[in-house]
């Protein structure tokens, strides 16, 4: 099983959600589950089926949350230190592309991914082209767009 690259925020935010889902959000659709079926014909019955689709995407979510969580390596402070300097899993950079703003991000892994809040996955083009690198590198990203350079102004 891969490793998963969490912060610990990030594996706490994750397993707080796998609590909600296995406690609250079970017996809220086992409720509406209920309600339908006691709502006549099943066959006809659209609540049934919605209430049926979410216990489905829960029982789902619950399943990935539980993966995600088993094969987790969390980003420890001091790996990033050990590091000397070198973008890593759990540092946060500022970059540049060619003639526009900086800007800042944390690599995190896939997991917590969330580009609206500055975190990017290791595993996206920009995360994979930056990893390993130091401040003042110029590095070719790769991406489906195109290919287009990026230099790291700061790694904290």
């Amino acid at each position: 099983m891969a490793k998963t690259f969490l912060t610990k925020e990030g594996y706490q935010k994750l397993a707080d959600e796998l609590e909600f889902l296995r406690t609250d959000k079970r017996k809220q659709v086992a409720e509406r589950l209920h309600e339908a079926m006691e709502g006549g014909e099943l066959i006809e019955n659209a609540e049934y089926e919605a209430a049926k689709n979410e216990q489905a995407f829960v029982e789902g979510r619950i399943q990935e949350l539980e993966m995600i969580l088993a094969s987790a390596r969390i980003i420890e402070e001091k790996d990033k230190k050990e590091k000397g300097g070198l973008v890593q899993v759990g540092s946060t950079v500022v970059i540049k592309e060619d003639d526009g703003n900086p800007e800042k991000y944390t690599i995190v892994g896939a997991a917590e991914a969330n580009p609206r809040e500055g975190r990017i996955s290791n595993e996206s083009p920009i995360g994979k082209a930056i990893l390993n690198r130091r401040a003042g590198e110029e590095v070719n990203v790769e991406a489906p767009g195109g290919t287009f350079k990026v230099k790291i102004v700061k790694v904290e």
